[in-house]
């Protein structure tokens, strides 16, 4: 192994040993709220853009998730998909998207929403946690809070996605997301942003499952509404079976 892979191993399990230990009390506090909203039968559902839609969309219909877990899905926002790709940041600064993209969905008061940015700082991320609390939504923002103080906030009211959530939790990602350098090299590379804030999600889920099927044990609720792998036996139509239970509060199988 070379000593930059070694490197970067290790940084990236420096950072989860981090968040584990610095965050587990925010961790649990989200757990609690998805494992209420999954309880009281409302909506969930995350949002990212660019690079921080690839944690929103790791906790979306795949095995082991939650059934009522949905995409918010921008066009040309969700990761690298548009041409040419530096529209995905150019629409993260446009004023009003957020709020229209909101409106078209069937969010309602009591839903939760988990908005994904690095830094916080952009207008969608800011506008959609904003927007989403004036209509009564509780909001999660997952992002760094080395960025606010460092780096300028792109939004008119000078605000970051911290600012207008219930609970944020924080990734510890250093501002640049570059954890390698090498003297040859003009910056830093290596980032572990994708895979700390996806460990993060997941642990929220993890926390979730774990409050749900604790009160199913004990004779209150149903177990957690969860996928099954499709490369399993009877994987595809339990399923199926899932999301009919459950068709109410998605809407990725419009």
């Amino acid at each position: 192994m070379s000593d930059l892979v070694g490197r970067y191993f290790d940084a990236a399990i420096a950072h989860l040993r981090r968040v584990r230990a610095e965050e587990a009390d925010t961790i649990e506090a989200a757990g609690a709220l998805l494992a209420e909203a999954v309880t009281e039968g409302r909506r969930i559902f995350t949002f990212g853009s660019g690079h921080s839609a690839l944690p929103a969309q790791d906790v979306v219909y795949r095995a082991g998730g939650l059934v009522p877990v949905n995409l918010l899905n921008v066009p040309g926002m969700a990761g690298v998909t548009v041409m040419p790709a530096p529209l995905s940041s150019a629409l993260e600064r446009v004023s009003g998207l957020a709020t229209t993209t909101l409106d078209l969905t069937p969010a309602t008061a009591g839903d939760l929403l988990f908005v994904i940015s690095l830094s916080g700082r952009q207008v969608m991320p800011v506008e959609l946690a904003r927007y989403a609390r004036d209509r009564g939504l509780k909001v999660v923002g997952v992002t760094s809070l080395a960025y606010p103080g460092e780096v300028p906030s792109a939004h008119p009211s000078g605000t970051y996605l911290k600012d207008h959530c219930d609970i944020v939790l924080d990734s510890k990602i250093a501002v640049g997301d570059g954890e390698l350098s090498h003297p040859a090299a003009e910056t830093a590379f290596g980032p572990v942003s994708t895979v700390v804030t996806s460990a993060l999600m997941q642990a929220v889920v993890a926390s979730a499952v774990g409050r749900l099927a604790d009160a199913a044990a004990a004779g209150d609720g149903a177990a957690p509404p969860l996928f099954r792998s499709g490369n399993v036996p009877g994987g595809t139509e339990w399923n199926a079976k899932q999301m009919a239970d459950n068709a109410d509060r998605i809407f990725y199988t419009y």
